[in-house]
């Protein structure tokens, strides 16, 4: 209040006109100057910190765009160890443990407040080492891949040779193979003569189905000198008007060719190289009706080939 009184009488006196109003009048016209002065302070200091709150605020979003290039240029660097590849299992491991930094630097930044200056100034010199001994990684990976490029060049020259000499050996070997299937298929016995024919009682040929009892194949294998000796079997396959197999239904089974079939009957036959003649019969337990009949004759080794006949 002595402050008060004694600003008022300091007033007064660097004004005296406001005197002949009387002291009330003087009084209350300089607490309301006071209030003005310190009205006007008052919105000065909160126009004051308001410019600070709005640069505090724009420094923030700064600080926060920085750290957010930083991340972005950790994840590109992150992206290029990845793109880094060589077959040498040595700089493999070490840029496996380089990735692992960076996967470990990004974490930490995003753990860190953008305000935190120091903290984001450390790890943009982390991203710097990193990117240099990236650097270093390519030029030993470039060298190594220009090594390997001329290695290749050599592995292709020496490649294509060997596939030459391999397609020299081939073509040998399709020659020799050629000559071996020419040997093996002027080694197989052949027939001719093919002849079917149906029998009565008498053993006499016959074209009534009725009194047919049996059917006579026959055939002549031919001379071979080449072909190899000793026994072979010789079978029929016997098909009726109905074109179905005729068989004793004992299910008899050949192999020809790889091939496994049903055959109507056979015969074994001692092959000496020279030409033989051979008769194989069989008999329908249903009897023969009218119709066409064919034989297919088969030795293990090939088909012989085929005769027909009509019953009436």
């Amino acid at each position: 209040m002595e402050e008060l009184d004694e600003e008022m009488i300091q007033f007064e006196k660097d004004h005296p006109s406001k005197k002949s109003s009387g002291g009330n009048g003087g009084g209350s016209s300089s607490l309301r100057t006071l209030a003005i002065i310190l009205g006007a302070v008052a919105v000065a200091l909160l126009i004051a910190l308001g410019v600070m709150l709005f640069q505090k605020s724009a420094l923030v979003k700064d600080l926060n765009i920085d750290k957010q290039n930083l991340t972005n240029e950790l994840i590109a660097l992150q992206g290029d160890y990845d793109a880094l590849s060589t077959t040498n299992a040595a700089i493999n491991d070490s840029l496996n443990v380089e990735k692992e930094k960076v996967g470990q630097l990004i974490e930490r930044l995003q753990k860190t407040e953008a305000t935190n200056r120091a903290k984001i100034r450390e790890y943009e010199k982390e991203l710097g080492t990193l990117r240099s001994i990236m650097k270093g990684y390519i030029k030993q990976i470039d060298s190594l891949n220009t090594l390997n490029i001329s290695l290749r060049n050599e592995a292709s020259e020496a490649r294509r040779e060997a596939q030459e000499s391999k397609r020299r050996y081939e073509d040998l070997q399709t020659t020799t193979d050629e000559l071996s299937k020419k040997a093996s298929a002027g080694a197989v016995v052949k027939g001719r003569g093919f002849n079917l024919v149906a029998i009565n009682e008498s053993n006499k040929v016959t074209d009534r189905s009725s009194r047919a009892r049996k059917l006579r194949a026959c055939l002549s294998l031919i001379e071979n000198s080449i072909a190899e000796r000793g026994w072979r079997n010789v079978y029929i396959r016997v098909k009726g008007p109905d074109d179905i197999l005729m068989t004793d239904d004992s299910g008899k089974v050949f192999t020809c060719n790889g091939e496994q079939m049903i055959y109507s009957a056979s015969r074994e036959v001692d092959y000496q190289g020279e030409e033989v003649e051979i008769c194989i019969y069989f008999a329908a337990s249903q009897g023969f009706e009218k119709g066409k009949y064919t034989v297919d004759i088969y030795t293990d080794e090939t088909r012989l080939g085929s005769a027909e006949m009509i019953l009436k």
